[in-house]
């Protein structure tokens, strides 16, 4: 009995395989019947068979050659619908096979006799389930019919594109509500679309579909575009083009779907030996530096402690106070990781972190912040600062959050509130400091060999753009995002009459950006119609 079900079971695997070599074998066939479908249909003809036709001059050449053309273009058509014909039969009899393959497969798995190696044969298909993704994708995203919305903050608002400009609700960094495109692959991505678009459109299946009208379109029928992105499914493009004539238009809708969660790399950082070499250029403002040595002492000395911090002091103005705010740092908590270095020049932000810079002695390499003494920071952007920071790899260029005027942001109360209780990210509070980029976290090596800042630059503003642009040029990964621990305080600003005037003017729209927001600056300016307002309202109910 156990030879006997040993017998069935060898002879189980010799037909199975047999089945396999039986389908591979069918599908080298297939692949070679197509090889030679697709040289006969691409082979030209010789020029022996080629008859010499001789057409007399005028009207009748002209008639006869359009004649020639209309009866090879119909006859390569014929040919090319059987060869498609011919192909789809293939494709049939091919997964019919695989099928049968497949149940086979399914069968041997369930009696435990697969023969060894056609393990992953026995697979899902992948391709299919992606391709159900897709459409799954598709099914969900606003595309043919409307989605329930709690309010009007929900919706999510088309760009309006053409091909020169985009007109954008979300202007971002440059602040322009219409543009042409900065960013290489927002321009590839819409002008691809508008390609595909134009493929669609004069492709076979298009022109088989509407057989009657076979207008060729071009770029120039292209009259706009709306595109919007679901962040979890995918991009939308409604593209309109001219018709062939004034009321005829034709619209298309496409869709990009995002394909599901990948997971890249998972691998664990320790931070403790990272420590980070805070910088902060100072000239003078020494009431600021005790506010900044009060934050500091909370953050990195009690609650971080792997921290140094260097100040480069320009001139001798108010130093001693400087020293007398270290010294007392140092008496009360026994920090003593810091260093302090006076230049007797002018103040230039970047010479004084490029002095601090150069000024590690020690032989490892040291993660830098370039910072200043209006920066208020949390231990949560100290380990932002090292987990988004790798040497030769990422340099971290936060954008922090900028405090408008105390005294107008809480003009309507008596006391003004404490600087924690100010310092929260609200539209009335603050706002992202975008245009900025002078508060960043990179390692010295990365720096040193980036070539640092431009030592050129005097006085105020210009050197941390030059220093971006340089790691934008570079092959570095630069991180740009909001930092919720990180806050420029509101100050007093002053801009100097020996400024140049793009400098000037820089510094003048940077102190009315920083004032207040919007509203709040147009109370202040309608203020005296508000209070006539008021006044009448008072009247009136008396």
């Amino acid at each position: 009995c156990p030879r006997r079900e040993f017998l069935q079971s060898t002879m189980f695997k010799r037909w199975l395989l047999a089945l396999v070599a039986r389908v591979g074998l069918i599908v080298l066939g297939l692949c070679c019947c197509l090889s030679i479908f697709y040289l006969l249909a691409c082979k030209p003809a010789s020029n022996s068979s080629q008859q010499p036709v001789m057409w007399s001059a005028g009207a009748t050449s002209k008639e006869g050659y359009m004649a020639l053309l209309q009866e090879r273009e119909d006859s390569h058509r014929h040919y090319i619908n059987s060869l498609m014909k011919q192909i789809a039969q293939l494709k049939d009899a091919l997964q019919e096979r695989t099928q049968q393959l497949q149940e086979s497969l399914d069968k041997a798995k369930t009696k435990g006799i697969l023969p060894q190696g056609l393990e992953s044969l026995h697979k899902t298909p992948v391709q299919a389930d992606l391709k159900e993704f897709f459409r799954s994708q598709l099914n969900q995203v606003e595309v043919n019919s409307g989605v329930k919305l709690p309010s009007e903050y929900a919706l999510i608002p088309f760009d309006t594109f053409t091909l020169q400009r985009v007109y954008q609700l979300e202007t971002g960094l440059t602040r322009h509500p219409a543009e042409r495109p900065v960013r290489k692959d927002r321009r590839d991505e819409l002008m691809g679309t508008v390609e595909t678009a134009l493929h669609v459109l004069n492709g076979p299946q298009q022109h088989a579909d509407n057989i009657r009208r076979k207008h060729t379109y071009s770029p120039s029928d292209f009259i706009q575009g709306l595109t919007r992105t679901e962040r979890n499914r995918g991009s939308v493009y409604e593209l309109m083009f001219r018709g062939s004539s004034q009321q005829d238009f034709t619209q298309l809708v496409l869709f990009r779907p995002f394909g599901p969660v990948l997971k890249v790399k998972s691998e664990m950082v320790n931070t403790r030996g990272m420590i980070i070499n805070i910088i902060v250029p100072l000239s003078k403002r020494a009431d600021a530096f005790r506010q900044f040595m009060s934050n500091f002492r909370e953050v990195c000395i009690q609650q971080d402690g792997r921290v140094h911090l260097t100040v480069v002091y320009f001139g001798r103005d108010q130093i001693d106070r400087v020293k007398a705010v270290l010294d007392q740092t140092t008496r009360e908590t026994r920090f003593r990781s810091f260093t302090l270095i006076q230049l007797n020049e002018e103040f230039s932000r970047g010479r004084g972190l490029d002095v601090g810079a150069r000024a590690w002695r020690r032989s490892q390499n040291v993660l830098l912040f370039f910072c200043d003494v209006d920066i208020h920071f949390t231990a949560d952007f100290l380990t932002s600062c090292r987990l988004n920071a790798e040497p030769g790899k990422k340099v971290y260029y936060p954008v922090l959050f900028s405090q408008y005027n105390p005294s107008i942001i809480y003009s309507n109360q008596t006391l003004l509130p404490s600087l924690q209780q100010q310092l929260v990210i609200r539209k009335e509070s603050g706002f992202w400091r975008d245009f900025g980029f002078g508060m960043t976290c990179q390692y010295r090596s990365d720096f040193i060999n980036i070539g640092g800042f431009d030592r050129s630059i005097k006085g105020w503003g210009l050197e941390d753009v030059h220093l971006y642009r340089k790691y934008l040029h570079s092959k570095l990964m630069v991180i740009r995002s909001p930092s919720r621990g990180l806050f420029h305080l509101w100050h007093e600003k002053s801009c100097a009459d020996e400024l140049p005037p793009d400098k000037y003017k820089m510094c003048m729209q940077t102190k009315a950006m920083s004032e207040a927001s919007h509203g709040q600056l147009g109370e202040l300016f309608f203020r005296r119609e508000i209070e006539l307002h008021l006044n009448s309202q008072k009247l009136r109910e008396n």
